[in-house]
């Protein structure tokens, strides 16, 4: 008697499989959620860019002013390099509204508004500063992450840069805020 092979999915070769797998990954619940958390911080970073000129104009710390104006420039660079992620996952690059965002930087220019000018203004938009770096952070990383589960490589080395970038930039806004901004603050009178 001769036996019948029977073929299954799974022994029809790996090349088909890591296919399989590769195209089942694609268009996955994980990779919904990745391309609207993409999408998400597109527009957040496209709000920034309007938002830190206004932060720029406002602090009267030189240390902050150069934070801020390196931290602008990185973020036109995080943009492109946003937009590289959506080339490479074909999907064409486009915000939708980050009400988180939107509430950040609506509480940035709150704080502007009410803070007297000089250091208590500079400790208040470093606050504030830190706030979004830490939103994004937080985004960052989990998009960094879900880039590595979907097996998107070099997607994920495009986020993993951003994130570091996000990363030294709160140190940053550390820095001015202990070398020398809350204690000129600190120090200065009601």
């Amino acid at each position: 008697m001769e036996s019948k092979k029977t073929s299954s999915p799974k022994s029809n070769g790996s090349k088909q499989s890591k296919s399989d797998n590769k195209s089942s990954m694609q268009s996955s619940q994980l990779m919904k959620l990745f391309e609207d958390g993409l999408k998400d911080i597109y527009w957040a970073e496209k709000a920034l860019i309007k938002a830190i000129p206004k932060m720029i104009k406002k602090a009267t710390s030189e240390e902050l002013d150069k934070a801020l104006t390196s931290h602008l420039e990185e973020t036109k660079e995080q943009i492109t390099r946003l937009e590289k992620v959506f080339s490479l996952i074909k999907v064409k690059a486009e915000g939708k509204k980050c009400d988180a965002m939107e509430g950040l930087i609506e509480e940035a220019s709150g704080i502007m508004e009410e803070c007297e000018e000089g250091s208590m203004r500079d400790a208040g938009i470093i606050s504030a500063a830190q706030k979004v770096e830490h939103y994004e952070i937080a985004t960052y990383g989990t998009l960094r992450q879900f880039a590595e589960t979907l097996k998107l490589t070099e997607v994920e080395k495009l986020l993993a840069t951003t994130l570091q970038e996000e990363k030294e930039a709160d140190l940053k806004l550390s820095d001015v805020a202990m070398e020398a901004v809350n204690v000129d603050a600190a120090e200065e009178a009601v």
